[in-house]
């Protein structure tokens, strides 16, 4: 694939949806950085693709934010590196951000599925 088509075939995360794939990898148990990349992008029948420079910012803001905790352990590959687990509080903005997701994807589908000019009030 040249480099045009595949900046042709990427799609933009909506801002905070990165927050949402991380937290929802993070559902399933904890993982590295690289690992949290991967899962995204192997759930996503690779479509999501998120680089380094979004995913590490977002790991830092979400430990800020007390939704991760991050813990230097050794990797399957014996390299040492930062696990990520979701919190108690990050389980809770999870459920709340699936919630947002869900009223915005219900919300957008009105407008693709709406026939022009029709009203629905």
């Amino acid at each position: 694939m040249h480099r045009k088509d595949r900046y042709q075939n990427r799609i933009e995360l909506l801002q905070g949806t990165l927050d949402l794939l991380v937290l929802q990898t993070l559902l399933w148990g904890p993982e590295h950085g690289y690992g949290i990349g991967r899962a995204i992008r192997n759930m996503s029948s690779e479509t999501l693709r998120v680089d380094r420079g979004s995913l590490y910012p977002a790991l830092h803001r979400l430990e800020r934010e007390r939704w991760v905790v991050g813990e230097w352990k050794i990797s399957e590959n014996g390299q040492r590196a930062k696990f990520y687990r979701l919190t108690a509080r990050g389980k809770k903005q999870l459920a709340s951000e699936r919630s947002r997701w869900a009223n915005l994807t219900e919300a957008i589908a009105g407008v693709l599925n709406s026939v022009r000019g029709e009203d629905k009030a």
